[in-house]
């Protein structure tokens, strides 16, 4: 008798007349793929009809965000007594008497000082910000600082005071050093107002970065000023872009501070468009027409920096 197992051959074959034992499928040793069960219930939307009616509610939703845009532009487009009307005339003759009269035409005043006064007040501060909360995020996220969580409260607690309530002493503090109605003081305002916010929002797309990127260009003997060039910029344009858009636009719709601070010299957009309201009343036209073109750059920054907001806003949403 042989010490050996008998072994099965591999390719061993059902006698003829003899069926062959069904395997069911989605098994670990079945040929064919799983096949979805008849009554299991389908995820919302994943039929036609779902996709149908999301759509429908996407476009209803985009067109609900949209119609104060369009309502403004109809009625910019109309002249001043149509305008006024209560219901407002939508189908009356359209003209561009408003925009004319914005860009000086007429009798209207000259936007460009008040736009190039928010043009540099608010790319300028945008910068300063940017630059400080990423090297504070920086220590915060990756080179984290002793009581880092205190600091992050700290800074949070500064945006829960009123900014009414901190008139009084900026406007006494800026006469006493001679800056008043002058771009040096919104550019610090509009700093000290982005800081916060900026910091946080720059610490969550620093806390993405992978720490052994950092280390291995450690190793190859980068120093700090390289990492933040080469490594870290790249790594958070995203955020980098969503951070400045937001402080752009927060700096750029400011209009209390830039009300009581400024007269004449550096007066902004914003407060620009209070002029519209006068002893006769409220021109609906020209301020409609108004806030459309100050609205553009806003417009403008956000469609350049689309794809990289998205990324930016989304970062650090999944883990």
């Amino acid at each position: 008798m042989s010490t050996h197992e008998t072994r099965a051959p591999l390719n061993t074959r059902p006698a003829p007349g003899v069926t062959p034992a069904a395997t069911d499928p989605g098994s670990p040793g079945s040929v064919e793929p799983p096949r979805r069960k008849a009554n299991a219930p389908r995820r919302p939307g994943q039929g036609r009809a779902g996709k149908i009616l999301l759509g429908l509610l996407a476009w209803c939703v985009g067109l609900l965000f949209v119609s104060p845009l369009l309502w403004m532009l109809l009625t910019s487009l109309h002249a001043e007594t149509d305008a006024s009307t209560n219901p407002p005339s939508y189908f009356a003759p359209l003209t561009l008497e408003s925009f004319v009269n914005f860009f000086g035409g007429g009798n209207g005043a000259n936007p460009w000082p008040f736009l190039i006064n928010s043009a540099v007040a608010a790319i300028v501060s945008t910068l300063i910000v940017l630059v400080l909360s990423t090297m504070a995020a920086y220590s915060l996220a990756i080179r984290r600082i002793e009581r880092w969580s205190d600091v992050l409260f700290f800074l949070l607690s500064t945006k829960m005071l009123p900014m009414v309530a901190g008139l009084l002493p900026v406007y006494l503090v800026a006469k006493s050093f001679g800056i008043l109605d002058t771009w040096l003081l919104l550019i610090i305002i509009y700093s000290a107002m982005n800081m916060p916010i900026a910091v946080w929002m720059m610490r969550s797309f620093l806390a993405e970065v992978p720490v052994e990127v950092l280390e291995a260009a450690e190793l190859d003997g980068a120093r700090l000023p390289r990492v933040f060039v080469q490594i870290l910029l790249p790594l958070t344009a995203p955020g980098l872009a969503a951070t400045a858009l937001i402080c752009f636009i927060f700096s750029w719709n400011e209009l209390l501070f830039a009300t009581v601070l400024t007269s004449t010299a550096a007066s902004t957009a914003p407060v620009f468009l209070t002029s519209f309201v006068t002893s006769q009343g409220l021109f609906v036209s020209q301020v409609c027409a108004a806030s459309l073109i100050i609205s553009v750059p806003v417009l403008v920054a956000g469609i350049a920096a689309q794809d990289k907001l998205v990324q930016g806003l989304s970062m650090g949403a999944v883990k």
